[in-house]
């Protein structure tokens, strides 16, 4: 005879087993949320440092733009000039300052003492670059200066005009100093690449004869 099961009467239940799942679902949401916290302040943490090293480098460029600004203050438009012009040259990598010393030890005599020299600007002709420079330099008397422009223009790598003349009246001082505008043209037509030489500064003081090199 089969064996009739009411389940009206008593139905199967197993109470237990929504409160075990109900509490790994709890603990499995408590440790997702701790590794969601977690990696929510470690992002803060880089994204703060991130921007504190930004920051940071903002601040530098602020200052080293201020710096810049205030040497720019101090300079006057001449030299501001100048040094365009040298950062041009330096730039292109086409100027030999030791090749213009050479050209200018030939042209100068050795009676004229030279005193500072300045780039004052850059052009091109063709391929080559033709640099303008101030030359200030000390000689006895208006005729020895006179010979060595028309020795620098003789040369073909200068061509020199006398802008301004001052009379010397310190003690021991003989003589004249005179500013010239040179046009140089090196020999070749291009000034080379020279790595060895490094350029001067934007005024380049010289109180050494010709004797001792420029």
């Amino acid at each position: 005879m089969p064996t009739k099961l009411n389940l009206a009467s008593k139905p199967f239940s197993n109470r237990s087993l929504p409160w075990v799942v109900t509490s790994v679902l709890i603990v499995i949401s408590l440790v997702s949320l701790v590794f969601i916290v977690r990696g929510t302040r470690r992002a803060n943490t880089q994204a703060a440092t991130v921007q504190n090293d930004l920051n940071e480098l903002k601040r530098q460029e602020n200052e080293l733009n201020q710096r810049v600004q205030a040497v720019k203050r101090s300079l006057s438009f001449e030299q501001l000039q100048s040094l365009e012009a040298t950062h041009v040259l330096v730039d292109r990598k086409q100027f030999s300052w030791s090749l213009l010393f050479a050209d200018l030890e030939t042209a100068l005599p050795g009676s004229v003492r030279v005193k500072r020299i300045a780039v004052k600007g850059l052009t091109r002709d063709g391929d080559a670059t033709i640099a303008e420079l101030e030359l200030v330099v000390v000689a006895k008397d208006s005729a020895t200066l006179t010979g060595m422009i028309e020795d620098m223009d003789r040369s073909g790598s200068f061509h020199a005009v006398l802008t301004s003349q001052n009379i010397l009246r310190g003690r021991g001082e003989t003589g004249s100093e005179y500013e010239l505008a040179v046009r140089y043209r090196p020999r070749n037509g291009t000034p080379t690449s020279n790595p060895a030489a490094a350029p001067p500064p934007v005024s380049l003081a010289k109180d050494s004869s010709r004797g001792n090199g420029l």
